[in-house]
């Protein structure tokens, strides 16, 4: 145990970690450097919203049904930017930096539940009653949060890489090890945002069965967060449907960005249905005679 006040070494195996999660949070905020549009960064189309004491960072491109686009852990509304501009042909982006990412305003405590109330505020401030919500990662567990806490507010869901808990339950064990040192990285803010990976959240299966909107589960079929999880979100929320991305790590929307649109649009844009095999089965063993 380090005495108090004593200086904090970083042993080998901290400085990988340190390297290590620089290089995740590089990952989730990529957003490639031949863009146009100055996404995440555009004076034209960015404006701040006074929320929970903060000033919350948004962008709106697009016209149609509202779609809010959430991004993960240390990223921002420039992560998406591969995104936006297919996206906004369909849909009214709003694009939203998350409290204490980009630039947004930051707050001494951070979760996903503060995170969860800045984007209904905004909602409420631009009078949007209900929006398509897209979350990767962090921005799919605010996501999930929003479908119950607030629900009317969440007209479908789509989250890709979310977890419910912060533990090896849920996600791969190493990472759960490498996160829990988040106190041996200089940098405040990254801090901030690898304590929030390595505490937070903490989702109650009763708590997705509250969720009355549609929602679609993504993950890759290698993701950071466990395929079992992933079901077992998919199986707790009563209306979902389950998309597992092949050859894909927890960086859907930058390994397969064109295939994520696609089923995005077919969620958004299509009836919700829940087909049953079993129920199908049903019919054409009285049809032929199997049961009465």
């Amino acid at each position: 145990m380090r005495r108090p006040g004593s200086t904090l070494l970083l042993s080998s195996n901290n400085k990988n970690m340190k390297l290590f999660i620089t290089l995740i949070l590089a990952l989730i905020s990529f957003s490639g450097f031949t863009q146009k549009i100055p996404y995440g960064n555009n004076p034209k189309n960015g404006k701040y919203a006074r929320v929970n004491g903060i000033n919350l960072y948004y962008e709106i491109y697009g016209n149609g049904a509202p779609l809010v686009l959430l991004h993960g852990n240390g990223g921002s509304i420039g992560g998406r930017a591969n995104m936006i501009a297919p996206l906004s042909e369909k849909y009214q982006i709003i694009a939203i930096d998350s409290r204490c990412h980009g630039k947004s305003g930051c707050s001494k405590e951070l979760n996903y539940e503060m995170m969860a109330a800045d984007v209904n505020a905004l909602l409420d401030q631009l009078k949007i009653d209900s929006a398509f919500i897209y979350g990767h990662s962090d921005g799919g567990i605010v996501g999930l949060i929003m479908g119950y806490t607030y629900p009317v507010k969440v007209k479908r869901l789509v989250v890709s890489g979310a977890n419910t808990v912060p533990d090896a339950t849920a996600l791969e064990p190493e990472l759960v090890e490498l996160v829990k040192n988040y106190k041996a990285l200089p940098d405040t803010l990254m801090q901030k945002h690898v304590r929030l990976m390595a505490e937070h959240p903490h989702i109650a299966d009763f708590q997705l069965a509250q969720i009355k909107a549609p929602v679609m589960v993504v993950s890759g079929d290698r993701d950071a967060v466990q395929l079992e999880h992933s079901i077992r979100i998919f199986r707790a929320i009563p209306n979902s449907n389950l998309c597992v991305l092949p050859a894909s790590s927890h960086f859907v929307p930058d390994e397969k960005p064109n295939l994520l649109i696609y089923w995005l649009n077919e969620f958004y844009l299509k009836k919700f249905s829940k087909p049953s095999t079993v129920e199908w089965a049903r019919q054409v063993a009285k049809q032929i005679g199997l049961t009465k």
